[in-house]
């Protein structure tokens, strides 16, 4: 495989890649998210594609930048996004403290599902492109948690940055009772997934 670009500036995905030793790039995405769907997994397939688009069209001005991507052999983008869904509600990144303990009200003591959309564009050396676009769920079941624990995790300002307000690499991992699915879909990039849906294309992306 040539060069590899992720669409996304969160440092849970950048791990998941290194720790399966594959040698890519960082370009976030930085356009406005814009949501037209309402299903889950649609909301998220729908957000991953626009942030992988989006990195894929600027590859020119990027490559101006980062003379290691001149001309390419091929180039692969990954995009992502991550919500959580809980009896109906799609619950994305808080946007404050208070909605972070709202939202950590709604998912103690019972079980919500973690949603992943991960969109996947190819460009070969002339700039044609093609698309590959799935998702993965995992169901997650906390603990109940009382207002004073909600109060002194959100204060630790780890919900801030992530879906659902929580960090299930974290220090949340103490309110989870179980999962159900893939642990690192929940992390926010289901990277089983991903080689899954790769090798039907017949493409390999490891190092080792």
């Amino acid at each position: 495989m040539g060069q590899i670009i992720l669409a996304s500036a969160s440092p849970r995905r950048k791990e998941l890649l290194e720790q399966i030793g594959i040698s890519f790039e960082i370009c976030p995405a930085k356009g406005e998210e814009r949501i037209t769907k309402s299903v889950p997994h649609e909301v998220v397939e729908e957000l991953a594609s626009q942030k992988a688009i989006e990195v894929a069209s600027m590859v020119r001005t990027y490559e101006e930048t980062h003379q290691e991507l001149v001309t390419p052999s091929d180039l692969m983008v990954i995009g992502a996004d991550t919500i959580v869904s809980c009896g109906g509600q799609i619950l994305g990144k808080p946007k404050d403290e208070r909605d972070a303990c709202r939202m950590l009200k709604l998912l103690s003591g019972g079980t919500h599902q973690v949603y992943t959309g991960v969109s996947i564009v190819l460009l070969d050396a002339s700039g044609k492109a093609g698309q590959v676009m799935f998702h993965e769920k995992t169901d997650v079941t906390m603990r109940a948690m009382s207002e004073e624990e909600i109060r002194r995790y959100v204060a630790t300002g780890e919900p801030m940055d992530k879906a659902g307000a929580y960090g299930i690499q974290g220090k949340c991992a103490i309110f989870v009772d179980k999962i159900d699915g893939d642990y690192n879909n929940v992390v926010g990039l289901p990277v089983a997934a991903i080689y899954r849906e790769l090798k039907k294309l017949g493409i390999d992306i490891y190092l080792w």
